[in-house]
């Protein structure tokens, strides 16, 4: 009897022994897949504007891709210099691990948040955060086909308030205006609706500059483009300057003055670098009065394209 005991006692050991067995390699295994699926692209596109939950996790809210390698966590919260910075990868903000279908990410400022990740198509994912009830949306590239237009185009507002000042560097044709002697613009992150400009001159050091203008500015989408934008200058005084938006480079816009027919080229002037926690750095400056940049979700009106150049 006592060795049937015994006998049986081992049967059930070897029993959930192997289980508990396979189950490890199970939650090991979709671990490694995870970890496989998240680091087979170079950069994940962070489309806010697909948001959904009504929480948010910071660092996510600030970053517009993130990339995971070799358990490293980077972020480009920045638009200027993308492509360039960590060598495209952005700023190190952390580390993260895979288990059991779970990402968890420990955020060097935002601390241990973590995510289900279901997977929409082949390089697109959801990431959902049970904490915040908060749905994240990213789009999978690689280094060398990176939608840099769609980056820059999608978040337009915040690529124009990366820069404490924006200098006008030409005028092309048109006919006399008010606006050939406002030299300067900012845009700065109150709302994405404020705008600020001068007239001083060219070369004038930037924490000087009188912002005597002010105002408040709408970007429109165009209707049949993905490349060019409508931007309203809506003065303080009552007067409404209306212009065709285009990106020449990660530094340089134009701006296509739709009443006179004028091409202004403005180039940004001192770079502000957002790191880990929204802090920014460089030419610290009391116009730009929001440090902690966070993204909304832009909902854009639309116009037609009027004038064809």
């Amino acid at each position: 009897m006592k060795s049937l005991k015994l006998l049986f006692t081992l049967i059930i050991s070897f029993f959930l022994f192997t289980s508990c067995s396979v189950e490890d390699d199970y939650e090991e295994e979709r671990g490694i897949v995870l970890e496989y699926a998240l680091s087979d692209y170079d950069l994940w596109y962070v489309d806010f504007h697909r948001t959904t939950g009504i929480g948010e996790v910071p660092f996510l809210s600030r970053a517009f891709t993130v990339s995971f390698i070799n358990n490293t966590l980077y972020a480009n919260n920045n638009i200027v210099d993308i492509g360039h910075t960590g060598n495209g990868f952005g700023i190190s903000v952390g580390s993260y691990t895979t288990f059991d279908g779970l990402l968890r990410a420990n955020h060097d400022v935002d601390g241990f948040q973590d995510f289900e990740v279901f997977q929409i198509s082949a390089n697109q994912i959801r990431l959902y955060n049970y904490r915040e009830n908060v749905s994240y949306y990213l789009i999978g590239y690689q280094s060398n086909n990176f939608d840099y237009d769609k980056l820059f185009y999608e978040n337009i507002e915040y690529f124009l308030q990366e820069f404490v000042a924006w200098e006008k560097i030409e005028t092309l044709g048109g006919a006399p205006n008010a606006f050939d002697a406002e030299n300067y613009l900012q845009f700065t992150p109150e709302n994405n609706t404020t705008f600020y400009s001068s007239q001083d001159l060219f070369g004038t050091n930037i924490d000087i500059l009188d912002w005597r203008y002010v105002g408040g500015y709408e970007v429109f989408d165009v209707i049949g483009y993905e490349d060019l934008k409508i931007l309203t200058l809506n003065y303080d005084g009552g007067d409404i300057k209306e212009f065709e938006l285009s990106v020449i480079n990660d530094e340089t816009i134009s701006l296509y003055h739709l009443s006179t027919e004028t091409t202004y080229e403005f180039s940004g002037r001192g770079f502000i670098q957002y790191l880990k926690g929204g802090e920014k750095v460089e030419n610290k400056t009391p116009a730009v009065r929001n440090s902690n940049r966070k993204r909304t979700k832009v909902k854009r009106r639309t116009k037609i394209r009027r004038n064809l150049k």
